[in-house]
């Protein structure tokens, strides 16, 4: 117990509570460190669920896309046309064949991320596949009036940001994609998720793509990652906010 004693040498000591609370601290914050992400995986794979996935299904895509987030694939490289304040680059031209020299800081590597781009595209067109057995045809127009929509959404409010990349807002493509949904199809159901989903995840892709070729070469920017950094917040948010609706 915590209290005042008297020593022989007549010197009052406290005997304080010990290291106990700090610890007890310490496994609070660990806890809620451990539950938070559990509680969120939950939601998100009963949100999931809702498309048609067993529980066990959804969480295995959420979790592929987290882990599939640090995987970039490389599919092409562009010439960088300008620096951190558009100002050209200077070029170097071979003195044979007058052909331009790219030197890696002259160059753009454009990826395709694993877990905003490419698992979202697999899930996507397994929705549609599915979605089209049972009603034929009936989603082309809707599927392509979301993923203009989303597309020009994205290419009018992205950001970039130098030696960083283009970022995406977070909520307002997902906001696009599920007006587009409950309005192309009547309402609020699965057919609107599907839709928002499937039209959303393209449209954000495209619209990213574009404004990539568009102004991303000209920004001082050496790596543009399709569904990565600044784009797979958007893109997660939006598959999740579309699996509510169904």
């Amino acid at each position: 117990m915590n209290g005042v004693r008297t020593g022989m040498n007549g010197i009052f000591r406290i005997n304080g509570p010990g290291a106990l609370p700090i610890i007890a601290l310490g496994l609070v914050v660990l806890l809620i460190i451990i539950l938070i992400p559990l509680l969120i995986l939950g939601l998100a794979g009963a949100a999931f669920s809702r498309l048609g996935f067993t529980w066990v299904e959804a969480v295995s895509v959420i979790i592929l896309m987290v882990i599939g987030y640090l995987i970039n694939i490389p599919i092409w490289t562009v010439p960088r046309m300008g620096g951190h304040d558009g100002t050209p680059v200077h070029m170097v031209f071979d003195a044979f064949t007058g052909e331009p020299i790219h030197g890696e800081r002259s160059l753009i590597t454009v990826s395709l991320n694993l877990g905003g781009a490419l698992i979202p595209l697999a899930v996507s067109v397994y929705l549609l596949h599915e979605m089209n057995r049972l009603n034929p045809g009936q989603f082309i127009f809707p599927l392509a009036g979301c993923i203009a929509a989303v597309a020009i959404v994205v290419i009018v409010s992205v950001k970039i940001i130098p030696e960083w990349g283009i970022r995406a807002p977070l909520f307002l493509p997902a906001l696009a994609a599920l007006a587009c949904g409950i309005l192309f199809t009547g309402g609020a159901g699965l057919a609107a998720a599907v839709t928002a989903f499937s039209g959303g995840t393209m449209g954000i892709l495209i619209g990213t793509l574009i404004f990539s070729l568009w102004k991303g070469v000209r920004s001082g920017i050496r790596q543009i990652s399709i569904g990565g950094s600044g784009t797979f917040g958007s893109i997660l948010i939006c598959t999740l906010f579309s699996a509510l609706i169904a």
